[in-house]
């Protein structure tokens, strides 16, 4: 195997691990109460919906390397920091 055959591989897992995080991020977005998003003291849901869509289509026309970090950021960002504030608001908190 060549490497530059190897890189494509590991940046196209890379790609792939980021869009599957970032659709997660947007479905779980979707499926939640709008009022639980500004109760949370967080942009309103049409803007996270706009902010982790973009970012997934932008990742898909700009490919692996810049793409992947782009909507890995934002979804990142979305689940670490939103996703928990938003899921204690409406009591389903772990």
């Amino acid at each position: 195997m060549q490497p530059s055959s190897l890189v494509g591989y590991v940046l196209l897992v890379i790609q792939v691990a980021a869009l599957a995080t970032g659709a997660y991020a947007f479905v779980h977005a979707a499926i939640q109460r709008p009022d639980a998003f500004t109760a949370a003291e967080k942009m309103s849901k049409p803007i996270w919906l706009a902010i982790i869509g973009g970012t997934a289509l932008l990742a898909l026309v700009l490919g692996p390397p810049v793409g992947s970090a782009i909507v890995a950021c934002a979804a990142g960002i979305y689940i670490v920091d939103v996703r928990p504030k938003v899921l204690d608001v409406q009591g389903k908190s772990r």
